[in-house]
């Protein structure tokens, strides 16, 4: 085992994104997992490509449609999603979204029921109404996952699976390489991408990065008729249909989880998975008869607003912090572009990364996640709490 120029930490679809991004750029990259690639939530997720609250939703939405010949694999992608409300504060919300991505130069139409139908066919009696998103769309989450790896190698990158990053190894100021069980990884520059196992793989080097871990969770349908529209949300759900028309869905309650407990997810359970079905019925009542076939459970992690993290700070000036809280899958091929500019240029070329900064924290109580009830509980507990 040797290192690279650049070691990523994390074989998520953000640090996978972010080495083939650098491997294009003819830059020597070797990327570190403690499981195989796409093993948390960026295998386990709706597949959603439609981020208007992003600074990165721009290059989100020109590079999208553009990655399936990039890769030279397919992802799946499809263009357009329509967002359909059964309550009248939803239909208030999606509208006002509408209108923010208009505001944003894109094209949203304003649909009744009748055109949500048609759009969506099944979708019952309940809907109200909803928007039509003319841009976004969504990807096969595990295909895309495995493109990336696969470009990635194509290039010359290389993947280590199976290979926890132990510790971070620092000389004079800067990141020297990682301690793995192999042996230690030099390196002159790291990438840390390495979703809820970060803050603990930074606190000894002295950057603080507060995170908590919490558990998301997707059921799968049956096969049903292709929908003239493949991306269909509501009811506070994600998700998509498909190209075999199995219906995937997620999209809470939370659990939430101690970071360094954290072993391979527990199986699905059955109390969240009844909670989502029971959603999912109501948002698609032409769905309600649909057998579940398939669940999956992944890691997410979240920083206290809720916001990723972009930045290299500027001690030590070696390292690279990417961490997307939740929203790492869509904004991928904006995310790697990004986290190469910062690699190799100190900035990024096409966005406005401000208000991602580490910095943010800086204030954050050490009690925050107690503060925001983002506090874990026994398997037990919370499975009996969601059941009630």
């Amino acid at each position: 085992m040797k290192g690279a120029s650049v070691i990523v930490v994390g074989a998520g679809v953000t640090g996978l994104s972010t080495a083939w991004w650098l491997a294009r750029s003819g830059v020597d990259v070797l990327v570190l997992d403690k499981g195989i690639v796409g093993w948390e939530a960026s295998g386990r997720n709706g597949g959603g490509a439609s981020h208007y609250h992003s600074p990165l939703f721009h290059e989100e939405q020109r590079l999208w449609p553009m990655m399936d010949g990039l890769l030279g694999y397919a992802t799946e992608y499809r263009r357009e999603r329509v967002i359909f409300a059964t309550t009248p504060h939803h239909l208030a919300n999606y509208r006002r979204m509408g209108e923010i991505c208009r505001g944003l130069g894109y094209q949203v139409d304003d649909l009744d029921p009748a055109q949500v139908r048609s759009f969506v066919p099944l979708a019952g009696d309940t809907c109200l109404g909803g928007i039509h998103l003319r841009f976004g769309g969504q990807a096969n989450p595990q295909r895309t996952v495995q493109a990336y790896a696969w470009a990635l190698r194509d290039l010359g990158g290389r993947v280590f699976q199976h290979t926890p990053a132990l510790r971070l190894i620092m000389q004079g100021g800067r990141v020297r390489g990682v301690e793995t069980a192999s042996g230690v990884l030099d390196c002159d520059h790291l990438v840390m991408a390495a979703g809820p196992q970060a803050e603990a793989l930074l606190t000894p080097i002295g950057l603080r990065l507060p995170l908590a871990a919490s558990r998301a969770e997707m059921i799968i349908t049956e096969p049903v008729a292709l929908m003239p529209v493949g991306g269909a949300d509501g009811n506070g759900l994600y998700g998509r249909q498909t190209l075999r028309g199995n219906l995937a869905y997620g999209g809470g309650p939370h659990e939430w989880l101690e970071v360094d407990a954290m072993g391979p997810p527990r199986r699905p359970s059955t109390p969240i998975l009844r909670n989502l079905a029971r959603r999912v019925a109501e948002l698609l009542p032409g769905a309600a008869h649909l057998r579940l076939i398939r669940s999956w459970a992944g890691v997410v992690e979240n920083t206290p607003d809720g916001r990723p993290v972009l930045d290299r700070p500027a001690d030590p000036g070696n390292l690279t912090i990417a961490t997307m809280s939740g929203v790492g899958f869509g904004l991928s091929p904006a995310t790697g572009h990004a986290v190469r500019d910062l690699v190799l240029e100190g900035r990024c070329s096409f966005a406005d990364l401000s208000k991602l900064s580490l910095s943010r924290f800086a204030q954050t109580p050490t009690d925050w996640r107690e503060l925001q009830g983002w506090t874990p509980t026994s398997h037990e507990d919370a499975l009996a709490a969601m059941a009630g």
